[in-house]
């Protein structure tokens, strides 16, 4: 399960997680194995002046999502023409519990 982390005091809005999925307040809904690259990832989602939430620095925060960077196990593939085993990267499952998600509370921080 991700990792949540209250920034401020006082009501947050909704999340909730299916598989690699998160949906913030019913409104907004990302995948975030999608987001998974081969560096740290950190996705700001805030609330525009009408209420309505948008990537970016905006009016306020209401969530920081953090996908830290792909990881990679090393296997053996093989062998070259001398006979020395070769070595192949190989992407480890992405894996929620290694998410966090830090909340603001509604109309926090600007």
């Amino acid at each position: 399960m991700v990792k949540i982390v209250e920034k401020n005091e006082g009501e947050k809005i909704n999340i909730e997680v299916v598989d690699t999925k998160i949906t913030l307040a019913g409104e907004m809904t990302l995948d975030l194995e999608k987001y998974e690259r081969d560096f740290d990832v950190h996705i700001d989602i805030c609330t525009n002046e009408f209420g309505f939430m948008m990537f970016g620095i905006n009016e306020r925060y209401v969530a920081q999502i953090d996908i830290p960077a792909r990881a990679y196990d090393t296997i053996i593939d093989g062998e070259d023409e001398d006979g020395n085993p070769m070595e192949k990267q190989v992407p480890i499952p992405f894996n929620m519990d290694n998410v966090t998600v830090t909340l603001w509370a509604k109309g926090g921080a600007n």
